[in-house]
C-alpha cells in the first residue's frame, strides 16, 4: 500500500477579477494554495516478467483533493462533498495475464481505470498542464481491456466501454452508447525511441434525460444530434527520444472532434440572427431544425527534459493548440460545473468563449524538478519540487484570459508544488 499527497499554488501576475486562470483545470485557482490530491493505492499485479505462466491481480485508487472535480466517474461521488475538496475512485479494476494466442501472452482488464492517451497522464514533469491534456484527451474509463506485447518492439491494446469518464447505467452514464480505444507503442534503437499512438471514437456528448425523461430542454437544442449517435473522436501520437542518458526530447500531436455540436439551422441562418428574428416576429426559433456541423480541436506541444544530477532537472515546454469552435476550452468556477456539463446538467457559471470565432493558443512553461535526498527514517519516501514559470497567449483577436479588471490577450504566472509519496507498512 503506497501513495502520495500533492499540494500547490499559482502566482498569476495579472491577479484575476475572478481568482481563475484561464485554460487550466487542475489548477485554475489563481493566487491561492490548492491541495491537489491526496492518492491511496493498493495494488497487486502479475508479474511482468512471467510471461509464461497464468497470474492475476488488482489495482485500487482512491484520491481525495481539488484535482477530484475533473477526475469523476459520473455516477460515482461526483456530488458527494459539496467544496472545492471531493473524493474519487481513480482506478478499480482486476487484472489477469494469459499466457494464450501470443508468445508474450495477453493481458486482461476489467473495471475501471485511466486512458493510455497523452504525454502527460504518469509522471508528469509540469505542475500545470497541457492545453492537450486538459481538453484533448479523455482521462478514464470504464470497460474491458485487451493487450499484448507482440514482439519485443510492438505492443498493441484495445478497449471496449461506456465512455469518458463514465461509469454503468444512470446517473453514470450520460448516454447509452459504448466506445472504443485503441492504440500501439513501437520502441526502436534500442528503447530509445518510443512511439505511441491512439485513438477513442464513440458517442460522448449527455443525453440529458433521468428515468422520468425529465431533462434540461436547452441542452438536446443546441447540440442539434442524437446523443447516442453523434461520435467523438479522440487521436493522440506520443512521441519520445532519450537522446541521451540526460537529455529526453518528445513531443505530443492531438486532434480531437466532436460531430453533434457547431449547430446550423436548416435555413443557414446562425442562432443569433434566428433568435433575433424570433424576437422581432413572435416564433420559436426551437421548432425549426437545425443541423450539427462538427467542432475540432488539434494542436501540438513538444518537451526537452534534461538531467543536471540526481536531484536537479532542466524542463521545457511549447505547445500551439487550436480551439477552432471555442468549443473544447472552458473554466467551472463552481464546485459541480463540471461535473454538470459532464452529465448534461444546467450550469449557468461555466464559462466559455463565443461560439463560432475559434482561438488559437500559445503556452511556454519553464521548470525545476527538485528531488533533494532525504534521510531514511522519515514516515514519508521521497520528495519532490516542481518550480515553472508560464506564459500563455492567443494568436487570434481573442482575449480569453482574465486580468484585474478585465480580459486580456495574454497571461503569466510562476506555479510551484510539492509532491510527498509514502509508504504504508
Amino acid at each position: 500500500m503506497d501513495g502520495f499527497v500533492d499540494a500547490g499554488s499559482t502566482f498569476n501576475f495579472d491577479n484575476p477579477f475572478n481568482k481563475l486562470n484561464w485554460g487550466h483545470l487542475f489548477t485554475d485557482r489563481a493566487n491561492q494554495p490548492q491541495f491537489n490530491a491526496g492518492v491511496l493505492t493498493v495494488q497487486r499485479l502479475p508479474d511482468p516478467e512471467a510471461t509464461k505462466d497464468f497470474d492475476f491481480g488488482f489495482k485500487i485508487q482512491g484520491m481525495i483533493g481539488s484535482d477530484a472535480r475533473y477526475t469523476h466517474f459520473l455516477g460515482e461521488l461526483d456530488y458527494a462533498m459539496r467544496d472545492r475538496t471531493q473524493l474519487d475512485v481513480l482506478q478499480a479494476f482486476a487484472t489477469a495475464h494469459l499466457p494464450w494466442i501470443t508468445d508474450n501472452g495477453v493481458d486482461v482488464k476489467i473495471g475501471q481505470f485511466v486512458t493510455l492517451e497523452g504525454a502527460e497522464l504518469v509522471d508528469s514533469i509540469f505542475y500545470t498542464h497541457s492545453y492537450i491534456f486538459n481538453f484533448g484527451i479523455p482521462l478514464k474509463q470504464t470497460g474491458v481491456m485487451l493487450s499484448t506485447d507482440l514482439t519485443s518492439w510492438l505492443y498493441v491494446h484495445a478497449s471496449v466501454m461506456s465512455g469518458d469518464s463514465t461509469s454503468l447505467g444512470w446517473p453514470g452514464d450520460n448516454n447509452n452508447s459504448a466506445s472504443f480505444q485503441a492504440g500501439l507503442r513501437i520502441k526502436a534503437f534500442d528503447d530509445k525511441l518510443t512511439i505511441l499512438g491512439t485513438t477513442h471514437i464513440g458517442p460522448e456528448d449527455p443525453k440529458q434525460l433521468d428515468p422520468l425523461g425529465v431533462g434540461w430542454p436547452n441542452i438536446p437544442y443546441l447540440c442539434a444530434c442524437d446523443p447516442n449517435r453523434a461520435l467523438s473522436y479522440s487521436n493522440d501520437v506520443t512521441v519520445t527520444w532519450k537522446v541521451t542518458d540526460r537529455l529526453t526530447l518528445s513531443a505530443d500531436i492531438n486532434y480531437v472532434r466532436d460531430d453533434g455540436w457547431n449547430a446550423l439551422s436548416v435555413t443557414g441562418l446562425s442562432d443569433g440572427v434566428l433568435s433575433t428574428l424570433a424576437d422581432r416576429y413572435g416564433f420559436d426559433a426551437a421548432l425549426i431544425p437545425r443541423r450539427a456541423r462538427g467542432v475540432d480541436g488539434y494542436g501540438v506541444a513538444h518537451y526537452a527534459s534534461y538531467k543536471i544530477d540526481d536531484v536537479l532537472q532542466l524542463n521545457g515546454r511549447v505547445e500551439y493548440w487550436r480551439d477552432h469552435n471555442n468549443y473544447f476550452v472552458g473554466a467551472y468556477p463552481g464546485y459541480f460545473d463540471y461535473n454538470n456539463v459532464e452529465h448534461g446538467f444546467y450550469a449557468p457559471s461555466a464559462i466559455f468563449q463565443p461560439e463560432g470565432r475559434g482561438t488559437s493558443y500559445l503556452e511556454l512553461t519553464a521548470g525545476l524538478t527538485i528531488t533533494p535526498k532525504i534521510p531514511k527514517d522519515l514516515p514519508f519516501t521521497g520528495l519532490t519540487l516542481r518550480p515553472e514559470l508560464r506564459y500563455d497567449a492567443s494568436l487570434t483577436a481573442a482575449a480569453p484570459f482574465f486580468g484585474a479588471s478585465g480580459f486580456r490577450r495574454s497571461t503569466g504566472m510562476f506555479a510551484i508544488d510539492v509532491i510527498v509519496p509514502f509508504t504504508v507498512r
